[in-house]
């Protein structure tokens, strides 16, 4: 039975006297019964790391570069981010692929990046509502996931993987608990048949997950955890969420 992650992502959001209370309240309300990880804006994984040690909650960046190092300003690579102790870095948000305009392709070369150092990376993949309304739904997630199925090669089992409709990331709309289940269960498939690690790879949901609506998603069969946004602010929500997933 896979063990279930929820990791909050607090997006560009914090200062040092709300950090240092939601992590505190967070840790404070341990043990859990799955794996905990936050994943903070880059200036906040010093004390974040500082804050959390010594407990089993796990820390993490939001994006990384494709690149080790060099001439790329503003940029952060994974060997950075190690350094911290980071355990997990997102790459491919539907915030990161809308804005900066990231490609499959870049996406699947942040993850390589990422487990070359041993950060495990949570690749996500999703779907806009026009997506959706037309039918492109799986052709859409296949695609995104396809292209770092390929780059990864035997390593594709180490990634985490997270389903995030784009229509339902800060809408207040969630996919029915029947609607997220058809794509976690059409990604395991895809996973199955490129390695032989599928039935141990966790495949997260993120979408508007709330205290009242966790427990009923992360009782679907393929859903084994959540990547949470604006309730991942607040330590009581968190928690809750954390709570109805163990």
């Amino acid at each position: 039975m896979r063990r279930k992650l929820v990791a909050g992502n607090w997006k560009m959001h914090g200062n040092h006297k709300a950090n240092a209370e939601l992590l505190a309240g967070i840790a404070a309300a341990r043990p859990f019964g799955c794996d905990v990880a936050v994943c903070v804006p880059f200036p906040y994984l010093s004390e974040t790391a500082v804050a959390l040690a010594g407990t089993d909650l796990r820390w993490g960046a939001q994006d990384c570069s494709a690149h080790e190092q060099g001439a790329y300003t503003g940029e952060v690579s994974v060997g950075m981010l190690a350094e911290f102790g980071c355990r997990y870095v997102i790459v491919g948000h539907s915030e990161r692929r809308q804005y900066h305009h990231e490609s499959d392709q870049l996406v699947a070369d942040k993850a390589k990046a990422a487990l070359a150092r041993g950060v495990t990376p949570i690749v996500c993949v999703g779907e806009t509502l026009a997506e959706r309304d037309t039918g492109q739904t799986e052709v859409v997630v296949k695609r995104q996931l396809s292209a770092v199925i390929h780059t990864l090669g035997h390593c594709a089992g180490e990634m985490v993987v997270a389903y995030e409709p784009v229509w339902a990331i800060g809408t207040g709309r969630t996919a029915t608990p029947e609607q997220a289940q058809a794509v976690h269960a059409v990604l395991r498939a895809q996973l199955q048949a490129a390695t032989a690690h599928a039935a141990t790879m966790k495949i997260l949901y993120g979408g508007s997950v709330k205290p009242d609506n966790a427990a009923t998603l992360f009782a679907q069969p393929d859903i084994d955890g959540g990547l949470i946004g604006g309730a991942s602010l607040k330590a009581a929500d968190f928690v809750a969420i954390c709570r109805a997933a163990g």
